[in-house]
């Protein structure tokens, strides 16, 4: 007998996208509960386990950016979540996937803001990324989409190593019907990742990369927490050891001081479009 297979998976998207009915497609029965996460703060995020063939898998159903840039009200929230995000992934021992949900009718700034934040900045390009079109029930061969719209995707700069085209509505129609085709799809998608390089990075290299790359999706950016504010704010609101905190603020420090003064917006930008070279 195949012993099973430990697989950590991030979903993510912009609100409304189904990323819940994606989770409960790969179940094969509702175990998240559909909303449209409009009340959801970034970065925040909750845990599934189950089994589904030879794969035990832990799923992250997480809240990305609802708008192209977040108010700086939540930019402290969002690291709050993810200080969070990071301690349980930590804890399951790292990343294995991401599985990226965009609507099949529309590619807009979110959505591309979206992916650097998931792809590039938590996961620092090293985790595979896959795609999941939802909302394709339209569709007479769902499948069909991406061979219309591949390139469109790579040219909005959104790579991913695999693809699945999918609809969670139900349709009572059994395997045959296009809920069970979307099913097969995303489990056939899973069952590729052979669950090698797993990615784990040093809590605080990783929040500080995280806490950097916020900094870039917020309106404002000269109102935002800095410096001794930012510290005691990680400390106070996110809980952190006052060393672990003091030492986040060093390596960012540190990584700033590299390139010209401490939160200059002119450098913000530099940083931005030497990090991700392709625009909206």
């Amino acid at each position: 007998m195949e012993s099973a297979r430990s697989i950590n998976v991030i979903v993510f998207g912009e609100t409304g996208v189904g990323k819940s009915s994606v989770v409960n497609l790969i179940a094969g029965r509702p175990v998240a509960e559909v909303s449209p996460d409009v009340a959801g703060c970034t970065m925040e995020s909750k845990e599934y386990k189950f089994n589904v063939d030879t794969m035990d898998l832990s799923i992250w159903d997480t809240v990305g950016l609802a708008e192209p840039e977040m108010g700086v009200d939540g930019y402290i929230p969002a690291i709050e979540k993810a200080c969070s995000l990071i301690k349980q992934l930590r804890d399951a021992g790292g990343v294995d996937l991401l599985l990226f949900c965009i609507r099949g009718n529309q590619f807009t700034m979110t959505m591309q803001n979206n992916y650097r934040l998931f792809y590039e900045v938590l996961c620092g390009q090293q985790v595979p990324i896959a795609l999941v079109i939802t909302h394709l029930e339209g569709e007479e061969v769902m499948e069909e989409w991406w061979n219309r719209n591949k390139d469109n995707v790579a040219k909005h700069g959104i790579k991913c190593a695999a693809h699945a085209c999918v609809t969670g509505l139900p349709d009572n129609k059994g395997p045959d019907g296009k809920c069970g085709i979307s099913q097969r799809a995303i489990i056939d998608l899973l069952k590729q990742h052979d669950g090698s390089g797993r990615y784990v990075m040093p809590e605080g290299d990783w929040l500080a990369r995280i806490i950097k790359g916020l900094k870039l999706f917020t309106v404002r950016t000269r109102s935002i927490p800095k410096g001794k504010n930012l510290q005691n704010a990680l400390v106070k609101r996110c809980g952190l050891d006052s060393e672990v905190a003091h030492r986040i603020m060093l390596t960012m420090s540190t990584k700033d001081s590299e390139g010209g003064s401490q939160d200059s917006p002119r450098k913000v930008r530099r940083w931005f479009y030497r990090l991700w070279p392709f625009r909206v």
